[in-house]
């Protein structure tokens, strides 16, 4: 594994106690960052916190990313604990129930859209003015290859996949006079919990499209990642980095 250096940076991942979000904060610490986790499961978040202790600085800030105050107040409490932020990473997300656009709950749609895309929204937005006053920062937006493509019975997710993907090429745009760059992933599935809210048939139509054939592992996720949030990467900004594993070439 290639080290990256993220010594002396102050790594947030939203999600971060379990699935992808995990992953890259495992590899954010081996790679010297001190890292907080936000997340809504404040239990699990903890526990995480408890297990990761022993390989650099862990914090754990319970928080919701579809609560705008309750994010600012996070960032606040992180800066407190830890100085700054100069990484964020948006991992959490949920998948919301497999059906026909015309059946979808209306509730359940929101509750997608707010989760998945509202929720890199304020969490951009709660971090980007100190990173502007810093003149640094790495932003790396967990969207989804759903987002390129539209997954049948899953309609909410590949909008707000969609709008993930084109919120960081905005951002990346305003944000270019800076050193800071902004890039989204477009991962395939990773069997994470998240597939306890999806049916089989629909994870065998994910699995049936990856030209590799086999779903996406969290620590590939993770490599990826980490290169994205550190100072080597910094000329591409807006940019989409495909994790598909075939699925799509562009």
């Amino acid at each position: 594994m290639n080290r990256i250096d993220l010594s002396g940076r102050t790594a947030v991942i939203t999600g971060g106690a379990q699935g992808i979000g995990r992953a890259i904060a495992e590899r954010m610490l081996e790679s010297g960052a001190a890292v907080c986790l936000w997340d809504r499961d404040v239990a699990l978040a903890e526990a995480t916190r408890a297990e990761l202790a022993g390989r650099g600085t862990v914090h754990a800030v319970e928080m919701d990313v579809t609560d705008l105050a309750s994010v600012e107040a996070a960032a606040a409490r992180t800066e407190a604990a830890l100085g700054r932020i100069d990484i964020l990473v948006t991992s959490a997300g949920i998948a919301g129930p497999t059906a026909k656009l015309w059946d979808y709950p209306a509730a359940d749609w929101r509750q997608v859209i707010d989760i998945d895309l509202n929720g890199v929204f304020y969490c951009c937005r709660a971090v980007v003015p100190g990173m502007i006053a810093r003149n640094y920062g790495r932003i790396v937006n967990i969207a989804s290859i759903a987002g390129k493509e539209g997954n049948p019975n899953a309609s909410p997710y590949s909008a707000a996949k969609a709008g993930v993907i084109a919120l960081t090429k905005s951002l990346g745009k305003e944000l270019a006079a800076y050193d800071i760059a902004v890039n989204c992933i477009t991962p395939a599935a990773v069997k994470t919990r998240i597939f306890d809210q999806i049916s089989q048939e629909h994870i065998d139509y994910m699995l049936a499209k990856i030209p590799r054939g086999r779903f996406l592992k969290a620590d590939e996720a993770a490599s990826m990642v980490a290169w994205l949030a550190s100072a080597e990467n910094s000329f591409t900004t807006g940019g989409v980095f495909d994790l598909s594993g075939g699925r799509a070439t562009y």
